[in-house]
């Protein structure tokens, strides 16, 4: 994975910046999903986290959530190794 291509920053309440980096993406019910990894490399383990985007069509910078309902997190973990076809990745919850 070219790394740099799938990066997103995030910053905390706090105003401290964080980098994640896209694993897959989709949308679901008009919602779209970002499955993420605070790992750089492919051969680094990290933790995964699934975003959703709560920022409206109008506005130009992405307003993302950390999905956090584990039914949610159920639901879309299932989607995502799918898409994924199977990889080993564990969501954190």
């Amino acid at each position: 994975m070219n790394s740099e291509e799938k990066k997103i920053t995030l910053e905390t309440d706090s105003g401290e910046s964080v980098d994640f980096f896209v694993l897959e993406e989709t949308r679901i019910n008009g919602v779209n999903y970002l499955l993420v990894t605070d790992a750089a490399d492919d051969d680094e383990e990290g933790e995964c986290y699934i975003l959703k985007d709560l920022s409206k069509r109008e506005e130009s910078d992405a307003l993302y959530e950390f999905v956090e309902d584990d039914n949610e997190i159920d639901y879309l973990f299932k989607i995502f190794s799918e898409l994924l076809d199977g990889a080993d990745v564990d969501i954190e919850k």
